[in-house]
């Protein structure tokens, strides 16, 4: 979806027209511009010429969380989940970039490299997609979440470009507090958030409670130290009055020892931090295995006993493959070898 290109052949159009169009795409979910009744014939020929709403995407299935990949108009294929709560309210995961630099070791994204930042539009479109997918079950995106494949704030311009444009009433109208993005620690990204007049949630991807482990996990996290980190929050939480979730994914063996959990309480014993457990989902990687959930649930009563907010996370997408990355590597394999 190019929605600059439409923003711009609006332009010759009465005012009215935008709102008929955001209507059109954006309440009523259209797949094609002949869907558009209340525009005149003409103008849908000409959208339909040259700004497409067609989106090409493949979905898997798996219970309550549905996976899609999407492939762009240059053949690029980006990944995004659908997670249905059982309140019908749905959480949509979007992706930033193609790829990603950061490297982790547990990431399939982080294995197939960087390639290139995505648009606002093509982040967008991610969320247009599902909301099309959920209009015949007359429900419709409740939550965003930023924690797709790439690393948001290294493409913090067309990411919070996006993030205004789901915010708006005229357009998605999905509240601040209902959109979520995490970071492996960007600190430049954390301060301009600070800055930013739109309450949306922070999380933060530590996944360790001292540096040598974290480096081990996150090859780049040199550059982004967990004292500096937890300054760059604390900064945030004085400007903002927003809680920050610490997401720790639980690996066998590498970050799961009941001295972590004791270490982590020290780190995170402070006001509004919130620590996430959450299973890890296995990739091709062998070197690492999935904490148990006896595991899991000892490692959180530690954090617990420590007076620490905790919540536990449980898996629910292994068999949709829904470590990101997974799906957009496994098609590019496939594509090299036919």
């Amino acid at each position: 979806m190019n929605i600059h290109r439409i923003h711009e052949i609006l332009l010759e159009e009465p005012k009215y027209r935008f709102e008929q169009v955001n209507k059109a795409l954006f309440e009523e979910y259209i797949s094609s511009w002949e869907e558009a009744s209340t525009l005149p014939k003409a103008l849908r020929e000409k959208l339909e010429k040259e700004c497409s709403i067609d989106i090409k995407a493949e979905i898997v299935k798996q219970g309550k969380t549905e996976k899609a990949l999407i492939t762009l108009e240059d053949g690029e294929v980006i990944e995004t989940v659908l997670i249905r709560g059982k309140d019908k309210r749905n959480t949509v995961c979007v992706s930033s970039q193609i790829g990603c630099a950061m490297n982790c070791a547990f990431c399939a994204t982080g294995q197939s490299g960087f390639n290139r930042n995505l648009s606002s539009d093509e982040i967008i479109e991610q969320v247009v997609f599902w909301n099309r997918h959920l209009k015949g079950d007359e429900e419709k995106v409740d939550n965003v979440v930023y924690m797709g494949m790439g690393e948001p704030f290294n493409n913090y311009s067309e990411f919070i470009k996006s993030v205004k444009f789901l915010n708006n009433p005229e357009t998605m109208n999905i509240g601040a507090r209902r959109i979520s993005v995490s970071t492996v620690g960007v600190l430049d990204g954390i301060k301009r958030l600070a800055g930013e007049k739109i309450q949306i949630n922070l999380a933060i991807s530590l996944h360790a409670p001292n540096d040598p482990i974290r480096q081990s996990l996150i090859p780049t996290a040199n550059q982004y130290k967990i004292g500096d980190i937890i300054k760059a929050v604390d900064d945030y939480i004085r400007k903002t009055g927003r809680r920050v979730m610490f997401e720790y994914l639980m690996i066998s063996g590498v970050n799961d020892t009941d001295n972590n959990a004791k270490e982590l309480s020290v780190l995170m014993r402070r006001p509004l931090y919130m620590v996430n457990l959450i299973p890890y989902n296995p990739t091709d990687n062998t070197r690492f295995k999935a904490s148990s959930k006896e595991r899991m649930e000892e490692f959180g009563s530690i954090l617990e006993e420590n007076k620490i907010g905790v919540t536990i996370r449980h898996s629910s997408g292994q068999n949709i493959e829904a470590a990101c990355g997974q799906l957009r590597r496994d098609k590019k394999d496939n594509i090299n070898k036919s």
